[in-house]
């Protein structure tokens, strides 16, 4: 099959910006490591080998594919403290969250391993045919542009139901996060899956555009920012590409005035707190009904006083810096403008370079940027509201549309609700949160496709129609 170039006449040139990649420990500033971009020649070359292990790999049967899912599974499980580690030390979350993410894409893989071959079984369809079904076929090479905080899950997320499904993947991580995408590309090669299946590569933002145009790339998938949404998808287009996107969110946290806070408190302080605050599916504003606001305030700020902010590599520390200091000098910029417009520091609102102290803010209106713009850090902007009817209301105010979460004892009417939110998932009583065994993805500015459960694994295979007459 004729290929296109990765560039066009060798125009690109490394030269034009750095030419390797440093990773950096965001707790300490010390540098971890440094690794040379890949050439154009080479990330041709990994683009030749994808398109030929294709050719073999999507004829083997599913139950082939899924036995080595079995060692993938071995090799993360004997690794998980080492792996830990790298994710700690190369983005700066608590090394309990990064166990707890291993653990995460163990269960993934079990699912998978257990799941697959039945999501991908033909189905047979009743017409006038002799015989007329539904074929999965993989579409080939899959490119996915990956992000950083949570650095094994979201590749995981990808790659495990699309290389079962039987397609290849090529990975551009988040360059922070190097050393973690190297380690998934050797966990897959020594679990036995073929060399040239899965392969990480190591180049800018500035080569995505040509990668995505070579005839190899059937699809593209990115978790990312609405703007890395908005050009991988006009770029993807050009060419006629699918594209799945997992893209930012502005979840509101809904408490009423009967929720049981002893109960749920724990829980709603973890939906804003949980990796520092870096998530697109975090709690990340909060509407309580005024007649439990005053009580929820003061539990609530209890409860973050509480964190302990240390070394991440402790494993009493539950509480770490953000991922890079300018992510830090984001946040302190939109609550600063906050402030201006009237908001006001109920607890926290300190920076150190990294760190941001969690921040508490009241006195929030619909103008302010914590309300309107996604926060990505420890900041839980808190706002009264008279009802559930002005909760939903303000929760939908929004052009994002990722997940919402209601606390109440009256789980009933708020089922009800479901129709009323817009958003790609909907928690009543507990966080929004990924699971393998249901669909995940957004609506709006939060993006399209999903991920997970049986949806997830045919989002990049062919639904083909057979139709036999005899």
């Amino acid at each position: 099959m004729k290929t296109v170039s990765l560039v066009e006449t060798n125009k690109f040139n490394m030269s034009k910006g750095s030419k390797t990649i440093e990773t950096i420990n965001p707790c300490n500033g010390e540098s971890l490591k440094t690794y040379p971009y890949q050439t154009d020649s080479e990330i041709n070359d990994k683009l030749k080998l994808a398109d030929t292990i294709f050719a073999d790999w999507k004829t083997k049967s599913i139950n082939e594919r899924t036995e080595l899912l079995d060692s993938l599974y071995n090799n993360l499980s004997h690794s998980k403290e080492k792996l830990s580690e790298l994710i700690t030390l190369e983005m700066g979350k608590p090394i309990t969250e990064s166990k707890a993410e291993i653990d995460k894409c163990l269960l993934l893989i079990q699912f998978y391993k257990k799941n697959a071959e039945q999501f991908l079984a033909d189905v047979l369809i009743e017409t006038e045919a002799h015989e007329s079904y539904i074929s999965y076929d993989p579409l080939g090479c899959i490119l996915a542009v990956m992000p950083w905080n949570y650095p094994f899950w979201q590749v995981f997320r990808f790659a495990i139901p699309t290389l079962t499904a039987g397609n290849v993947a090529l990975l551009k991580h988040a360059s922070n996060v190097t050393g973690c995408a190297l380690a998934i590309e050797e966990l897959f090669l020594d679990s036995g899956f073929p060399k040239g299946a899965f392969q990480t590569l190591l180049t800018n933002h500035d080569t995505i555009e040509k990668i995505i145009g070579n005839t190899i790339v059937k699809a593209v998938t990115l978790t990312g920012s609405e703007k890395a949404g908005k050009s991988i998808a006009a770029t993807a287009g050009k060419h006629l590409k699918k594209t799945l996107l997992e893209l930012g969110g502005n979840n509101a946290c809904i408490i009423l005035k009967d929720a049981d806070l002893d109960k749920y408190l724990d829980t709603i302080v973890k939906a804003r707190m949980q990796n520092s605050g870096q998530s697109c599916i975090a709690a990340k504003r909060f509407l309580v009904e005024e007649t439990i606001y005053d009580e929820f305030l003061e539990k609530f700020t209890e409860k973050i006083k509480a964190l302990n902010y240390n070394n991440p590599l402790d494993d009493k520390t539950n509480m770490s810096c953000l991922a890079r200091p300018d992510l830090a000098e984001t946040l302190e910029q939109q609550v600063s403008k906050s402030i201006d417009k009237g908001a006001k520091v109920h607890y926290g609102n300190t920076r150190d370079k990294a760190y941001y102290q969690p921040t508490i803010l009241t006195n929030i209106s619909e103008d302010m940027d914590v309300f309107k713009e996604e926060t990505f850090g420890p900041l839980a902007p808190i706002m009264k509201v008279k009802n559930l009817d002005e909760a939903i209301k303000l929760a939908s105010k929004s052009s994002f549309g990722l997940g919402t979460m209601i606390f109440t004892e009256d789980y009933k009417t708020a089922s009800k609700k479901v129709l009323d939110i817009e958003d790609g998932a909907y928690f009543i009583n507990e966080l929004v949160k990924s699971d393998p065994r249901l669909p995940f993805g957004g609506t709006k500015a939060s993006g399209y496709g999903r991920e997970l459960s049986k949806e997830g694994i045919l989002e990049f295979v062919n639904k083909k129609t057979v139709f036999i007459n005899k």
